[in-house]
């Protein structure tokens, strides 16, 4: 290979580079700004807290997948885009 084929074939892979970090950079959520309580998604004993309708008082004693009363904190926006994900308060994230 000559010098201005591997030159032009760094460059390119700069180029390449470039694009493709620009891309994957967006693809990330920034930091949240608000957390979502979003109820129905919890896997049993993943719960954030106490339940909904009162049944336990604590983090981690959900009995079943995806129970209506139990739910986890998410990023604000988050919650509506999950399959049986109903928000049930919003909260602002700590700084």
């Amino acid at each position: 290979m000559n010098n201005q084929k591997i030159a032009s074939a760094a460059i390119s892979s700069i180029l390449a580079l470039g694009v493709l970090t620009a891309t994957s950079a967006n693809a990330v959520p920034n930091q949240p700004t608000s957390w979502e309580k979003c109820a129905g998604i919890a896997k049993a004993g993943k719960n954030d807290c106490g339940a909904l309708n009162g049944s336990h008082n604590c983090a981690g004693q959900a009995t079943k997948n995806n129970d209506a009363s139990e739910w986890v904190y998410v990023p604000k926006g988050t919650c509506e885009k999950i399959t049986g994900g109903v928000v049930k308060a919003v909260k602002p994230a700590k700084k």
